[in-house]
């Protein structure tokens, strides 16, 4: 939600405000992503059980979601990075390209957990 509303922010010319919500867009994620690693590092590997067509969507969400999920911290700090010193037209370059890859993963993570703990 903080990367749409984010969004609309900007979109919205509402600078400062933008700001704040992906500085805490960026902080959560970090957070997530720390206690994410953790987790993992100590529980046992889970498979989706599904068969047929819905196995294969899952995969191809998962596919797409694991090196897409890599890149979003680079870009993040990259995106962020660039921002905070001021450099805008760098900033907006790249975050053209962040934007859509963190939203996508954030999506895509919620299905992929729904997909393997609900299904």
């Amino acid at each position: 939600m903080l990367l749409l509303i984010g969004l609309i922010l900007i979109k919205n010319r509402n600078i400062q405000s933008h700001r704040r919500v992906m500085i805490t867009a960026f902080v959560v994620s970090t957070v997530f992503l720390i206690s994410y690693l953790a987790y993992h590092a100590h529980s046992q590997i889970i498979y989706f059980k599904g068969t047929g067509p819905i196995r294969t969507l899952y995969m191809w969400i998962l596919w797409t979601h694991t090196p897409l999920a890599a890149a979003v911290p680079v870009l993040a700090i990259i995106t962020l990075n660039r921002a905070l010193k001021a450099r805008f037209d760098k900033h907006r370059a790249i975050a053209r390209w962040t934007w859509p890859i963190w939203m996508y993963v954030n999506v895509t993570g919620v299905v992929i957990y729904l997909m393997l703990f609900h299904m």
